[in-house]
Parts: structure tokens; sequence; C-alpha cells
């Protein structure tokens, strides 16, 4: 390994439902502890909560090109029209924020944008964990809280 290349990091996805069970696991948690897994976790369920949308994160490899591989990624998740996919591949420096149909309504691509350099900001400082959390925060924030339907 070259200096200043990162390690491989195995790929995860994680979704608020299923990061519970990948910290008691362990293992498949890939560069995460437990504590920053639960961090991770409850900036999920906060995103989940507050917007009506669905945040799913991705951490590993992607394949080329980059946007394609994250936006199947995305089409692949239960409900892709009212999803936001954050997709991180440490070793290929690239972070894909894929928005479903609905979804990209309330978060345009200029807050996409605002969340991904400050992501950057906290992944060049070496803090994974803190950047997920902050990008979904601050998607969440964007999103907002859902409108009742019309009549």
């Amino acid at each position: 390994m070259a200096p200043g290349d990162s390690p491989e990091i195995p790929a995860s996805q994680l979704t608020s439902s299923q990061l519970t069970s990948i910290a008691n696991g362990a293992a498949a948690a890939g560069p995460f502890s437990s504590r920053q897994l639960f961090r991770i976790d409850e900036a999920l369920t906060a995103a989940d909560r507050e917007t009506g949308l669905t945040f799913s994160v991705y951490v590993g490899g992607l394949e080329e090109p980059l946007r394609a591989s994250a936006e199947t990624m995305l089409d692949a998740l239960p409900a892709p029209e009212d999803s936001v996919l954050l997709a991180v591949s440490p070793n290929q420096r690239a972070l894909e924020i894929v928005t479903g149909i609905r979804a990209a309504k309330r978060i345009p691509d200029r807050a996409c944008e605002l969340a991904g350099m400050s992501m950057r900001a906290a992944f060049q400082g070496g803090d994974l964990a803190g950047g997920i959390v902050t990008g979904l925060r601050m998607l969440a924030d964007r999103a907002g809280t859902p409108r009742p339907a019309s009549r």
C-alpha cells in the first residue's frame, strides 16, 4: 500500500432498521466502532422520523460510473421515490448523494452539494462517521417535515 492510501474498507449499507444488528454483530460494521454506528443510527432514525423520507447510507466500493452505481442502489430500496442514499467510497475518495423523485422535490441539488462539501471536509479530517452524521442532519433539515396531503 502506498503512503496516503486507505486500507480497504468492506462495503456496508446502513439503514436505521439494520444498524443495531450490525453494531451488535460488529464484524460487518467495517470501519465503524459501535459508538460510531449508534451515532449514525440516531441520525438515520431522526432523519426518517422528521422527514417521512427513508435515508440510507452505503459505505464501500462503487462501480464505474459511480453515479450510476449509486442510482442502481437507490432503485433497489423498498421505496426509491421517497428515499435518499448517501454512497461513500473512502478508497475511491468518492461521495454520491442520490435522491428519489419525490425526495428530490424536498431536497434540491444545491442542498445535496452543500451537504457533500461538509461531509468531505469531515472525511478529510479523518472523521468518516461524523461526516455521515453531518450530511444526514443537513439533508433532513432541508427536507423538513412532510406536508399533509391536500384535499
